[in-house]
This record gives C-alpha cells, structure tokens and sequence, in this order.
C-alpha cells in the first residue's frame, strides 16, 4: 500500500498520454517482454545521444565560432561529425542560416525524412499531410499558425528534405546574448527553431 502511495506522489506530474506509457511499459515488462535496462538505454539514447540538444550544440557553436561556422557552410556533415553527432539518416547534411533578410524552414513532402542524430524522433506534425503541402503551398501562413510572424519584406525559403540531403536550420542569434556560453547559448535553441517552425528563444524567456 505504501509503494502504491509512493508510485502515485512520483507519477502525479505525469500527463494522461505519459500515466498510459508508464502502465504499457510496466505491463510488457512483468511480461518479461522488454528488458528496462534496454528501455532506459533506448530512452537516453533520443533524449541525450540523438536529439534535439545535439542540434543545439552545433548552433551554439556556429554562433560563437566563425571558423566552425564556415565549415558548417562548406561540410556540414563533417562539421556535425566533428562534435560526435552521426548515424542513420544524418550522413548528408546541409545547413541553412535564418538572417533577417531570409528566414528557412525545412519540410518533407514525400514522406517524413529528417535528420535524427541532430533532432532526435520527429515530431508528428513534421510527418502530417497537412504540413507537408501547406508548408510548400503558403509558408507564412503556416509560420503564422505556429507563432511566428514576419516581416513582409522577409524571403521564406521552404526545403525538401530528401533521402539524400537532410537540413538543419541555423537560426539567428537572438540579441543581448553576448558573452554568454555556449552551453547557455544552446539552452536557447529548440527543436522548432531547427526545422524553421519556430525562433530562438530570448534570454529572458529561461529566467
């Protein structure tokens, strides 16, 4: 009764969707169905190996490193490399740079193609048939849906990620963030900012 108390004080802050993954993950595994160690290891994995904090450590990096920068330009996929962030579906990668004059969002119109090792599982909107014709069809509408509103005077390019091209947007540096580190300069990354659905957050947005 009183681990049942304790479960439930440690679990109160979980979502509907989350409460029913803890109860599938507990059935399958006094089923003898999964291993937990394999769960954990699979878990760390896309939170921390392959995901969205990778992304952000190569733009944190490109914004404070001009050299590393250049590189990204010439060969993104060796410079993503060269901070450990490789595997499947990340082996040609290209970068594109949100400027105040040019802001890129990326899309996949065949399927769902996107670059794991640098942004972790996609999300599913990224894979819905409405974003993937709307993007292409009428950008700004769709940046507008997902709170971004820009200038008119603003260019939106759209990019189809294919089988053999995958992108990662940079997005523009927000201001008041000099001097800080890179690993804070990350924190301000998120994984819409990367696809171009979204801006890097403002430094005051983490206080």
């Amino acid at each position: 009764m009183n681990q049942h108390h304790h479960d439930h004080d440690d679990h109160s802050h979980l979502s509907e969707i989350e409460l029913r993954v803890r109860a599938l993950e507990s059935i399958l595994v006094e089923k003898g169905y999964v291993d937990p160690a394999a769960i954990d290891a699979l878990v760390e994995t896309y939170e921390v190996k392959v995901g969205p904090r990778n992304g952000a450590k190569v733009v944190a990096k490109a914004w404070t490193d001009p050299t590393y920068r250049e590189w990204l330009r010439a060969d993104a996929t060796a410079a993503i490399a060269s901070l450990g962030f490789v595997g499947r579906q990340g082996e040609h990668m290209v970068v594109v740079e949100n400027t105040s004059d040019e802001h890129n969002m990326v899309v996949c119109t065949l399927c769902s193609c996107y670059p794991w090792p640098v942004l972790g599982l996609p999300p599913i909107w990224y894979k819905s048939a409405p974003y993937r014709s709307r993007a292409v069809l009428d950008p700004r509408r769709v940046l507008a849906e997902f709170g971004v509103y820009l200038p008119e005077t603003t260019r939106i390019r759209v990019w189809d990620s294919t089988a053999e091209v995958r992108y990662l947007v940079i997005p523009m540096r927000p201001e008041g963030t000099e001097g800080m580190s890179e690993e804070a300069l990350a924190e301000l990354v998120t994984r819409d900012s990367m696809i171009g659905t979204s801006l890097a957050q403002q430094p005051e947005a983490m206080r």
